[in-house]
């Protein structure tokens, strides 16, 4: 069975171990390799630098999913940001065991610049700008005009720029950036996520003109082995 693998630093506060980091030969690991190739297949013909990962409500396994795929993104040589754009309930400084200080909140309002900002991580080839102090007006601040430069200055560093996002069902958040992103990947949890719910949160992302790469069947059991995989369509 897949879980959310956490410990405990040194301090005591949990923190989730990035499989993809930690288990590199694992058949889950691979899985995200292959959702890695399928984005990479979608962008022969348009470009796909600035990806998004959502999902239609809250513990669908989003999070953990975006954070893997940044990890065998900059595990083939690419240069990868991840950027945690969850200014509600931000987790990516957590699971990279950084501070949160400082981060996209403090960019989008010209206090900092993207560069001051971003934090190296432990993985080769990957930065993170997690969510810095908790706005309270994220939608605005997601959908500013200095967000948008924010990306366009961001892939000019790097191959790859991943975004971490509220769900979509939740608040408006996910759809304001989808519209300014290459490419949406969705994820839905096997078991807990509603067709209706996926349904709706598809009709969402179309509704903003956003290019939708696919979805991630995220917690579904493989019977012929003790794994639980994730699945890229």
């Amino acid at each position: 069975m897949l879980k959310k693998f956490r410990n405990k630093n040194e301090q005591g506060t949990k923190t989730r171990t990035l499989i993809a980091k930690e288990q590199p030969r694992s058949p889950i690991t691979e899985q995200f390799r292959t959702i890695r190739t399928n984005i990479q297949f979608a962008a022969v013909d348009e470009e796909v630098s600035t990806i998004m990962t959502t999902s239609a409500g809250p513990g669908d396994g989003k999070s953990t999913v975006n954070a893997n795929l940044a990890v065998v993104l900059a595990q083939q040589g690419k240069g990868a940001l991840l950027i945690d754009a969850d200014m509600r309930k931000p987790t990516v400084h957590y699971t990279f065991r950084l501070p949160n200080h400082v981060g996209l909140s403090n960019v989008v309002t010209k206090q900092m610049t993207l560069q001051e900002a971003v934090r190296p991580t432990d993985v080769e080839g990957l930065d993170v700008l997690s969510c810095g102090p908790i706005p309270p007006n994220p939608s605005e601040l997601l959908g500013s005009r200095m967000m948008k430069e924010l990306l366009s200055e961001a892939k000019k560093t790097y191959e790859y720029v991943i975004l971490d996002t509220p769900p979509l069902l939740a608040v408006t958040d996910a759809q304001v950036l989808a519209s300014i992103c290459d490419g949406v990947v969705l994820v839905v949890s096997s078991g807990k996520t509603v067709k209706d719910e996926a349904e709706k949160a598809k009709e969402l992302i179309e509704n903003t003109n956003a290019r939708l790469l696919g979805a991630v069947l995220n917690r579904k059991e493989k019977k012929t082995s003790n794994y639980m995989y994730y699945y890229g369509s």
